[in-house]
């Protein structure tokens, strides 16, 4: 069984190397596939035009505020498709507003972080999700 993708659908190029530098520092092996826009995302999920060829990510980090199409619509958009309803969405957003939070949750988000300024808080805010994660994104290898 191979890793599972993490896509990380995120537009500030900073957010990008920070959350990255996270996932190094968690030792985490998997592919991280990074789309822009929540346009992107919605085509990279549907595998049309350049990403016809990608594989279904296993996780996906999710930021609210993205260009073309905000994050609350794509998270909308991966719960009404059975195709994708069954992959885990971290929110990873600046946004500390509660209707942000429960509009989030009710549309099926796994969890909600919210990006703090340095890599240390992020560090300790997805090492969290580390146990949840690991099942998911490190499957243990079937042995005969």
């Amino acid at each position: 069984m191979n890793e599972i993708e993490i896509l990380l659908v995120e537009d500030n190029k900073g957010d990008v190397l920070l959350t990255l530098e996270v996932f190094r520092e968690l030792m985490l092996t998997n592919k991280i596939k990074i789309v822009k826009d929540g346009e992107e995302a919605i085509l990279y999920l549907n595998k049309e035009k350049e990403f016809e060829t990608v594989q279904t990510p296993g996780l996906i980090f999710l930021d609210i505020n993205l260009p073309k199409i905000n994050g609350k619509e794509v998270l909308h958009y991966i719960n009404s498709q059975k195709h994708l309803m069954h992959i885990p969405v971290i929110i990873l957003t600046t946004s500390s507003s509660q209707l942000d939070k429960d509009e989030c949750y009710k549309k099926n988000a796994t969890y909600y972080i919210i990006k703090p300024l340095d890599v240390n808080s992020l560090l300790q805010g997805i090492a969290s999700l580390k146990n949840y994660t690991m099942s998911i994104m490190s499957p243990a290898k079937v042995v005969d």
